[in-house]
């Protein structure tokens, strides 16, 4: 191309990609690092708070900097940022990510929607695999068991998680707010619950701004804190101890479990907590990019949190007897309440990053079908993996009350604390051991030298936290156990509804062959059937005809189908097809979505299915042939323009077609007759259905079916008030499964 014929909007988009980036970097900092950035607050006061104790020598400080600045440069740095962040399923990250990518590049999934014709998911040409790999992958696929075993393997992950979002902001909130004790050691405990509670009620009362509105209040606060940390880390480690970089290497690990022995291992439950907020950084790459993360974190926030480390270390080999609150005796006497009250507001920071997790994780099961019908509200234009969940948002700050009022003490609250963020770890790596032999296709060496080298240190420390079971580590596997009963059995729920349905469709030809002795009617309008069903007659309106012999003249029958892809483009969204002869006025829609998509609501999703419709009667026309049966791809739809019943100069009635107007006769007659049909109304009809096992299940099921996911669903919003129907336009038709 010539220099002089590149336009300036050309020449401008790098720039303005790099802006983009900077400014996402930017925006990180308030929503994705934070937990991790306030962990120096607490890690060597839970490192320490066992059996673990100091001797006059520094091994055992130096061995627990040492410790830390390699998991941070391995888990954190290594493992996230270079290997896991490579991992996301177009542009979103966390556990069902992972799992996502797995089902759509194999049948390893419980999910069969089929994605294969989307062209922005065709899959490229990979290199070769290797016949161990493949092995690996048609085990999976075969077996149910397996397959099932990953699901609840990823819903574990999952549930950890959710579990975090409990355990993230009232562990940051109680332990900086414990500093206060530091200047009035006369204060009560009371109190600092008191105050503790009141900054979590804030936090969550802040969530329906949105994440883009929070990330920018909180960016400049954590900026603040980590130049504050690295500041005093620096000032630290010149002032008290400049030795203290040689802890650096390695070996002084060797040396720490050498001398530390059996208490050194159970130091590890605490010491695991300086990388909590690190799977954060994969789970909300969905409000973000891989870019931006990568360079806030490597620029910014390692080397910052490196120092911040190091300085309190150098400050502990001098003042052994400060172990306890180490961090806010270590800060100088002129900064101390400047930096307590950053300090706190950094903790709320520090929540924000897993609260967010958590909206975009529960989103995520929601549309998969493994979570119950929960309002879900988007909060950025510009990108819409920035969401807010109310009913989650309120159940998180109670749950948080109930365990800052209940533990009261930081120590325990750790402990549970440190259980559930390396459980998460420990659940990613195993996965991802699936991800490169199977979506990557490496050998299966090269996984599990991965899997090896990042699992085996995180087993380590998941050992130490499960020895911890009885201070305070139950809990999140108790909040674990709840969470993925509530999955799975949702998951379980729905699926046998939706095999009930697939077993008693009932055939066209059959509806349409009793329609004499039945006396239908056919009453002026348009019905939209919602249904699960793909072929066939959904039983639900089996059961409306028979009970009440009438329906519309256009008959639509619509099945919404969530795909393991994040997102379907607009283009392919809408499969259009014919049911039955021309002369029944019976068609069938899929709208297929991503699971990061969001639904459209009501009326937009009326006026953008009609018009398809419209355009596909007009394709058809055009061929001069019926497609019974056949699905098309709708992908631009027409823009009907209806004028006055004659024009202004008195010449016929003409009609817009994709931007070239047409004359109403040029149109076909169907096209005209669902213009008609749509002016006299449109109703939307859905199943009003009651599940229940049936009477010759086994207890559990009868438990699982009856108990659980009945009160779920009497407890959950329904599909209507979910898809935005109005109540006006709304048909309900009561149905009973026994599955």
């Amino acid at each position: 191309m010539d220099l002089e014929s590149r336009s300036p909007a050309s020449e401008s988009r790098p720039s303005k990609a790099y802006r983009t980036t900077l400014l996402l970097a930017y925006q990180s900092f308030g929503v994705v690092y934070g937990d991790l950035c306030i962990s120096p607050i607490y890690v060597y006061k839970s490192t320490f708070s066992g059996k673990l104790r100091l001797h006059e020598e520094d091994v055992e400080i130096f061995g627990v900097l040492s410790l830390v600045f390699w998991t941070l440069t391995l888990i954190a740095l290594f493992k996230y940022i270079i290997f896991v962040l490579g991992a996301d399923d177009n542009g979103e990250g966390g556990t069902f990510a992972l799992y996502s990518l797995m089902c759509r590049n194999s049948k390893m999934g419980l999910f069969s929607t089929p994605h294969e014709h989307l062209t922005a998911y065709k899959l490229e040409p990979h290199r070769e695999e290797t016949r161990t790999s493949l092995s690996i992958k048609k085990f999976i696929e075969k077996s149910q068991t397996s397959r099932l075993v990953l699901l609840l393997f990823v819903l574990l992950g999952t549930s950890m998680v959710i579990g975090d979002g409990v355990l993230t902001p009232t562990m940051s909130v109680v332990s900086a707010v414990s500093g206060l004790r530091i200047k009035a050691p006369e204060l009560h405990e009371n109190y600092t619950v008191l105050i503790s509670c009141i900054i979590l009620v804030g936090l969550f009362a802040l969530q329906h701004y949105g994440t883009h509105r929070v990330g920018f209040l909180f960016a400049p606060i954590l900026i603040s804190w980590l130049v504050c940390i690295s500041s005093i880390g620096i000032y630290n480690t010149i002032i008290w101890n400049p030795g203290v970089v040689r802890a650096l290497s390695p070996h002084y690990i060797y040396y720490f479990f050498k001398k530390a022995g059996k208490d050194g291992w159970s130091s590890l439950g605490g010491l695991v907590l300086c990388i909590t907020g690190a799977e954060a950084m994969f789970a909300d790459l969905g409000h973000f990019s891989n870019l931006s993360i990568r360079i806030a974190f490597t620029a910014v926030v390692y080397p910052c949190l490196v120092a911040a480390y190091m300085g309190e270390a150098a400050y502990l080999s001098k003042h052994r007897e400060d172990l306890q609150q180490s961090f806010f005796k270590a800060l100088p006497e002129g900064v101390f309440w400047p930096v307590f009250v950053i300090a706190t507001l950094a903790t709320v920071v520090g929540s924000q990053a897993i609260i967010s997790a958590t909206f975009s994780i529960i989103s995520q099961c929601r549309a998969l079908g493994c979570f119950p019908r929960v309002r879900i509200v988007h909060t950025s234009s510009h990108i819409h993996g920035q969401i807010y969940i109310p009913e989650v948002n309120w159940l998180l700050m109670l749950s948080c009350l109930m365990v800052t009022i209940g533990f009261r003490d930081a120590y325990m609250i750790g402990n549970a604390y440190g259980l559930a963020v390396i459980t998460v770890m420990l659940v990613t790596s195993c996965l991802m051991f699936l991800i490169i032999t199977t979506v990557w296709r490496r050998s299966v060496f090269v996984a599990l030298l991965f899997t090896v080298t990042f699992g085996s240190l995180e087993s380590l420390y998941l050992s130490a936290s499960i020895a911890k079971v009885y201070h305070g580590g139950w809990l999140p596997l108790l909040i674990s156990l709840i969470i993925l009963m509530v999955m799975f059995t949702w998951h379980y729920g729905t699926v046998k509804k939706r095999e009930f349905e697939l077993q008693n469709k009932v055939s066209l030809d059959r509806l349409l062959s009793v329609s004499p002795s039945l006396g239908l009617v056919r009453v002026p309008g348009v019905c939209l059937v919602y249904s699960n069903v793909t072929n066939g007659v959904p039983p639900m309106f089996a059961h409306f005809v028979t009970n009440f012999p009438a329906f519309h003249r256009v008959l639509i029958f619509l099945c919404l189908q969530t795909l393991t892809v994040p997102k379907v483009p607009l283009d392919e969204r809408f499969l259009i097809g014919r049911v039955g002869p021309p002369e029944s006025g019976l068609f069938r829609c899929i709208v297929r979505y991503g699971y990061k998509d969001g639904r459209l609501e009501s009326y937009e999703l009326e006026n953008q299915l009609l018009l398809r419709v419209a355009q596909f009667l007009q394709q058809e026309g055009g061929r001069g042939s019926s497609t019974n049966g056949a699905m098309s791809v709708i992908s631009e739809p027409c823009t009907l323009v209806v004028g006055a019943p004659r024009g202004a100069d008195g010449g016929p009635k003409r009609v817009q077609f994709k931007g070239v107007e047409a004359a109403a006769e040029e149109l076909s007659h169907e096209v005209w007759e669902l213009m008609e049909e749509r002016e006299a109304g449109v109703s939307y009809m859905m199943g009003h259905t009651h599940v229940f096992a049936h009477e010759s299940s086994p207890f559990l099921k009868k438990l699982a079916i009856d108990g659980v996911y009945g009160f779920l669903r009497r407890n959950s919003r329904s599909s209507a008030v979910s898809l935005g129907i109005p109540h006006s336009s709304l048909i309900e038709v009561g149905t009973v499964y026994h599955v």
